[in-house]
């Protein structure tokens, strides 16, 4: 496993500050942070859940989703556990949610590019470091990019976007597209999910420069669903790109908010409509059929 870097602690008395997200968690001598995949070990913080994967799946791309990049290809999907937020709509809670307790199984960087490799054939065009938050251990899917990149395939990371600018200079070299998820465009929405509107903004303004990027906003009903904050949200998008595309999806019901009913369809093909006042591609999702 390769060391941490500046982007990963600095030392302070007993305990070590992690720096990999807007929590800065203060880590005493064996604590872990908020994400539940760092740790402070012998004065280092150190990723936990490095190579310990919960999940693997060849994927169509769209279902990251990106829209506009390789469009009708598959990718390897890799996910591992912990996250750095905590919404409670979570469709991954059983993996994000979770520490080390959980089943795992080691897959180190070569092992995995050599996996995304022997798929070519059915179509995949390299790795997508999902399902749960992957950037709480950037130091695998830097490493692992690095070599699926040395092998002509493509790098895709589907993140909440809470992490620190030095951690995305790490993984940008070696990423060819994200998905961002954007959850709403207000701080009081985004302190309830334990996370940061500022960081995600900066993170998408530098990632934008870097690489393909997608945004989602999931439309939870009576939390984020107004035509005042979609506007909002697309004018600032606008102002990054307005040909960055944004994918507006359907809550249904998952987790901690599994009575709650789901989102209208029609106040996402409203929002979408708002949305596209301002930037060039907007998608609705989740959109098809019926939930019950």
């Amino acid at each position: 496993m390769s060391g941490t870097t500046g982007a990963a602690a600095s030392d302070f008395s007993d305990t070590v500050s992690c720096s990999t997200c807007f929590h800065h968690c203060r880590l005493s001598k064996g604590q872990t942070g908020q994400c539940r995949a760092r740790r402070n070990q012998d004065g280092k913080i150190i990723p936990l859940n490095y190579g310990q994967l919960t999940a693997l799946a060849l994927d169509p791309i769209e279902k990251k989703p990106l829209k506009m990049f390789y469009p009708g290809s598959m990718i390897l999907s890799a996910g591992s556990y912990g996250c750095n937020l905590h919404c409670p709509f979570c469709q991954n809670a059983e993996i994000s949610q979770s520490g080390p307790e959980i089943q795992t199984e080691y897959m180190p960087p070569e092992e995995l590019a050599a996996r995304a490799q022997s798929l070519i054939g059915r179509g995949n065009i390299g790795v997508a470091y999902t399902y749960n938050e992957p950037l709480v251990c950037w130091e695998y899917v830097r490493d692992t990019a690095k070599l699926v990149h040395e092998k002509g395939m493509k790098n895709v990371v589907v993140t909440n976007g809470s992490v620190s600018i030095p951690v995305l200079e790490e993984i940008l070299p070696y990423t060819d597209a994200m998905n961002i998820d954007l959850k709403g465009f207000t701080d009081s929405w985004y302190r309830y999910l334990d996370g940061d509107l500022e960081t995600v903004k900066n993170a998408i303004k530098v990632c934008s420069k870097s690489c393909h990027v997608e945004l989602t906003t999931l439309i939870v009903p009576e939390m984020n669903d107004s035509c005042e904050e979609m506007r909002q949200l697309a004018q600032w998008t606008a102002s990054v790109d307005k040909n960055i595309p944004l994918h507006i999806t359907r809550f249904f019901p998952r987790y901690h908010m599994s009575d709650l009913k789901p989102a209208s369809p029609d106040t996402v093909y409203s929002l979408v409509d708002t949305a596209l006042k301002y930037l060039t591609n907007v998608f609705p999702g989740n959109c098809q059929g019926s939930y019950f």
